[in-house]
């Protein structure tokens, strides 16, 4: 029971953040039907943010955050908030100078544009006047107290803080784009641009305001992710890029363009990675995970929630 009980817990937690940065994927792909391989990518910009931004913080107060002396509850909360800011205005920037040139042409085009993007932000992450191509410990935001016991597992204010922010994200994002009037015209513009465009939605600001969402929702999962593992790695390391397509793949299996999809795929894989691990092997943890990827992809292409598209000839 304890092991169950553990590995229920590990699945909540890390399927919560593969949902999370999922979203970005399946939200870009809703409305202009391509992947946007550079995400992965504003994940990390939003983990190595959320370092530079809190040791700043640390300098300036003259303070060392460890976990026996962690930082006020705010400062997390601050660090966070300007974390998904900053992705934000990469998200924004990406998609003028990136993507709005290549709005009408071919997928291929627009595929090979994103593969750029990713390559030159893992490149220039590296370099020294940035981040450097060291890995780095993240100082203590949050403090790591056991709140409750069940047997031998504990659940901490990391767990609880972890998981509550990224359900809370992922509400929000299902409020807003299902009760408000920028979803409905998010939701026009993927059903039909030149048509939403005919009935006076601004389509334009619409993809950019789906950028910026997605890339502060990355944010948020690199900064959530940094507090979990502690260690960031460096901008080109090969943990980051398999995180990206860990949630690819949690975005495809939920049926990419599907939000819901993209919550119920996260935790789908989160739970079959974990339980996978716990009762299976260990090693074969990416064997589950793109498994079940070519098992969806055989048997029901449009994922759990998605539904097929048919095309009249």
């Amino acid at each position: 029971m304890d092991t169950f009980l553990q590995t229920l817990k590990d699945a909540l937690a890390i399927g919560s953040l593969y949902a999370l940065i999922a979203l970005g994927y399946t939200m870009v792909y809703g409305i202009l039907k391509f992947i946007n391989f550079a995400h992965s990518d504003v994940v990390v910009l939003g983990a190595w943010g959320s370092l530079v931004l809190s040791r700043w913080l640390e300098a300036r107060t003259g303070s060392t955050w460890t976990t026996d002396t962690p930082a006020p509850a705010y400062i997390g909360l601050l660090v966070l908030l300007a974390a998904m800011v900053f992705c934000g205005l990469v998200g924004f920037t990406i998609e003028r100078l990136a993507y709005k040139p290549l709005r009408k042409a071919p997928r291929l085009n627009v595929l090979i544009t994103a593969i750029g993007v990713s390559l030159f932000l893992q490149n220039t992450g590296q370099l020294e006047s940035l981040f450097g191509n060291r890995p780095r410990s993240i100082p203590a935001l949050l403090p790591d107290q056991t709140l409750v016991s069940i047997g031998r597992v504990n659940v901490t204010t990391l767990d609880v803080v972890g998981l509550g922010t990224a359900v809370a994200l992922m509400v929000l994002l299902e409020w807003l784009v299902f009760h408000t009037k920028m979803g409905r015209a998010m939701r026009a513009v993927s059903h039909n641009t030149t048509t939403a465009s005919l009935m006076g939605v601004p389509v334009n600001r619409v993809i950019s305001f789906t950028f910026v969402l997605g890339s502060m929702l990355a944010a948020a999962g690199g900064f959530l992710w940094s507090l979990k593992y502690q260690q960031i790695g460096q901008t080109a390391d090969t943990s980051w890029t398999l995180l990206g397509l860990k949630a690819f793949v949690a975005a495809v299996v939920g049926g990419i363009g599907n939000v819901r999809g993209a919550m119920v795929g996260g935790l789908a894989i989160g739970s079959l990675e974990m339980f996978g691990c716990a009762y299976y092997k260990s090693s074969m943890a990416d064997v589950y995970v793109f498994g079940v990827l070519i098992v969806v992809l055989l048997f029901r292409p449009g994922g759990i929630l998605g539904k097929a598209t048919i095309e009249k000839v």
